[in-house]
């Protein structure tokens, strides 16, 4: 691969992410409060299921819980985010097995700075089998490592895809369903964190921090 083809898909990686970044730097300019958020997604839902699209093909937990919200409070369409959603997300697992089955050499440099995490995806994948497909989704930090590490150890592609389809079907549905029926409660988590701006989000933080030790610490445990 010469230097103009790596250019060249750089700068086709780095234009959406440039669009995305300038309009969420644009809402944070704009936008104040999550009423003005919402009133924002009810006239411009176009873009909001863009953004949706987007980030749940990277897989992002945190956007699909924003959209049961916004679904929540009438701003977007439930069904139309759970397949918008679900689809997006299918696919960006999808891409990341093509590239651990094709595109080999390209994300070798990738894999060299991610030992650590490419040796835990494994010890998920020996433990699980097809249910890692499932678990990863819910993981930070490996998320993207188990389908290119599944890719690697000639894992079928056929197979992947089809128990993909239920891994985001169970993904997404179970994380903006619960944030969707959560609405009023999430809301008013919101508002107090408005209140309280600087130990909240400190406890949130230190809680989700818990939550993945915890998490990393189970599902690497070795059975005796």
């Amino acid at each position: 691969m010469n230097d103009s083809d790596f250019q060249t898909k750089d700068l086709l990686l780095f234009i959406p992410l440039l669009l995305v970044g300038g309009l969420l730097y644009w809402l944070n300019k704009n936008i104040d409060g999550l009423d003005d958020i919402i009133a924002f997604i009810k006239e411009w839902q176009i873009i909001a299921y863009m953004i949706l699209a987007f980030f749940s093909f990277g897989g992002s937990l945190l956007w699909t819980i924003a959209a049961g919200i916004a679904a929540g409070a009438g701003a977007m369409n439930l069904y139309v985010a759970l397949t918008v959603g679900m689809t997006a997300n299918y696919l960006g697992d999808m891409f990341l097995f093509y590239l651990g089955k094709y595109q080999k050499e390209d994300i070798k440099p990738y894999f060299e700075k991610h030992k650590r995490k490419l040796a835990l995806a494994t010890l998920i994948m020996r433990k699980y089998g097809i249910l890692a497909i499932f678990i990863q989704k819910y993981l930070y930090g490996i998320k993207t490592i188990i389908p290119i590490s599944m890719a690697l150890s000639r894992y079928d592609f056929k197979k992947f895809g089809f128990y993909n389809i239920f891994a985001s079907i169970t993904f997404v549905s179970s994380i903006m369903l619960l944030s969707y029926y959560s609405t009023d409660k999430i809301r008013a988590f919101l508002e107090t964190v408005d209140r309280y701006p600087w130990w909240v989000p400190m406890i949130m933080l230190a809680s989700i921090l818990a939550l993945i030790w915890y998490g990393m610490e189970h599902l690497t445990k070795k059975k005796k």
